[in-house]
């Protein structure tokens, strides 16, 4: 099996993760269908036994696999449901998630200013710094995803947590785009516009205004269905 991975010098067993997430919610592994195991994963994508250990993990805590003692993992009977509809998305699917991240997120973004801990703030600085360095799109992504994490897991809120890993990287609007379109707009400048928001974020969160980091939440959120629209020609 191939696997569209691995970046070297990143979080591998997020792009593991991600990579696996991708097979089954494009229908590649159904529901039922049992993964490779540890041993042949570990072969084909070059990472360790560990590194897929901790990728399924994160898999069967987002609802989307199920292990049975002595045979493996195997694809929940009952996947979350928003990510393959995402993967087929339409424009409007896709400003429609982006709103109810509006609604989830800007209450998450206040609830980690109030409530973060220091590995929480240290958190965030390793996703900002990871998506300062992104060289790609898909890096980019991965990053990201990672940062908005670290602010649900900030809320304390496990179910914070569990709202973004539903959504996955699938909500992240770059990855929808044609690569036509995504290039004529440019990554850089993209990138750069996405760098200050989260370091806005960051900051907000750090001094634990609430108020702040909500407005800065938003404004983010905000900016990406504008930018989405821009990219695509909308």
């Amino acid at each position: 099996m191939t696997l569209d991975m691995v970046v070297p010098n990143t979080n591998l067993v997020s792009s593991l993760s991600a990579a696996l997430e991708r097979e089954i919610l494009s229908g590649r592994f159904k529901a039922g269908d049992r993964l490779p195991t540890e041993s042949e994963l570990s072969r084909t994508t070059g990472v360790s036994r560990t590194v897929v250990r901790e990728a399924v993990a994160a898999l069967r805590a987002s609802g989307l696999v199920e292990t049975r003692r002595g045979s493996g993992a195997f694809v929940a009977a009952q996947p979350p449901r928003i990510g393959p509809a995402i993967l087929r998305a339409t424009l409007d699917d896709i400003l429609s998630v982006l709103e109810l991240r509006l609604a989830v997120e800007v209450e998450a973004a206040a609830l980690a200013a109030a409530r973060h801990r220091d590995e929480d703030i240290r958190a965030l600085s390793v996703a900002l710094e990871e998506g300062e360095a992104a060289g790609d799109g898909r890096r980019l992504v991965t990053a990201d995803l990672a940062f908005h994490k670290a602010i649900a897991a900030a809320t304390q809120n496990k179910y914070f947590v569990d709202f973004i890993n539903h959504l996955g990287e699938f909500a992240f609007p770059r990855r929808h785009l044609d690569p036509s379109a995504a290039s004529a707009y440019g990554l850089s400048d993209y990138q750069g516009r996405i760098e200050a928001e989260h370091r806005a974020i960051l900051e907000a969160i750090r001094q634990r205004d609430s108020a702040l980091a909500s407005a800065e939440m938003r404004r983010h959120l905000a900016g990406s269905r504008a930018r989405y629209k821009a990219m695509t020609g909308e």
